[in-house]
């Protein structure tokens, strides 16, 4: 037996109705997504079929935002082809976009949340380790920030005399390092423990305030500083 279609639902529960008299805040995530590609299949409802793809993610969506057109759209999933999988793929990294809209509104990165919240956008997805810097005037407020490596941080990747020369360029005074384990294990490793001690010696010696080291992943972070290892 084919279930119904949304459009024979009663009206009070048609996610589109449901937003408008209620509020978009109202509607679970297979219910805005539903919204989004208008349509399921013979077999399925579009919030069954946004609720089954949510399902293989972990109900998690940063994991659907992982997840390619070619693995939302290659027929696990009838009903969902590219147009419909582009734009759901679309609506994450709009959700992307604007926490670094909100976060680049904050006058100050002075913490390690701060921080984390700043670059989680820019790292969350990425499938290899990146190294960044950020550079900050003594209010703590940031002038440019730097991608120093990509596929991997040794300490020949992150250049100390690169970090040191971009913060002179630009007047900074105060630098972060930050880095992602793609694994979402925010342990530090032996090399992170080599370059946080590099870099902490290469600012003493221009009279640089080196704030953190921070390893972001997923939900979580570790500081250096927090932790007292600075």
């Amino acid at each position: 037996m084919n279930k119904l279609s949304i459009n024979q639902w009663a009206e009070e529960d048609r996610p589109r109705e449901k937003l408008m008299r209620l509020g978009a805040q109202a509607l679970s995530n297979a219910e805005l997504l539903a919204i989004l590609i208008g349509s399921g299949s013979h077999d399925e409802s579009a919030v069954d079929l946004m609720k089954r793809v949510l399902g293989d993610c972990g109900n998690n969506l940063n994991t659907l935002g992982k997840m390619t057109v070619e693995e939302l759209s290659r027929g696990r999933y009838k009903g969902l082809g590219p147009a419909k999988a582009i734009t759901i793929l679309a609506a994450c990294e709009l959700g992307k976009r604007r926490q670094l809209e909100e976060a680049a509104k904050r006058e100050k990165l002075d913490s390690a949340k701060y921080i984390y919240d700043y670059m989680l956008p820019r790292m969350q997805d990425l499938s290899e380790e990146e190294a960044w810097v950020l550079l900050m005037n003594h209010n703590f407020k940031l002038i440019k920030c730097v991608r120093l490596s990509h596929g991997g941080i040794t300490e020949t990747a992150v250049d100390i005399r690169l970090v040191i020369k971009n913060a002179l360029l630009c007047n900074a005074t105060v630098i972060a390092l930050c880095h992602n384990h793609p694994s979402g294990n925010a342990v530090p490793s032996g090399d992170d423990d080599r370059i946080t001690q590099r870099m902490k010696k290469g600012c003493e010696l221009m009279r640089l305030y080196f704030l953190d080291h921070i390893i972001i992943t997923d939900g979580k972070y570790y500081s250096y500083s927090e932790e007292g290892r600075l």
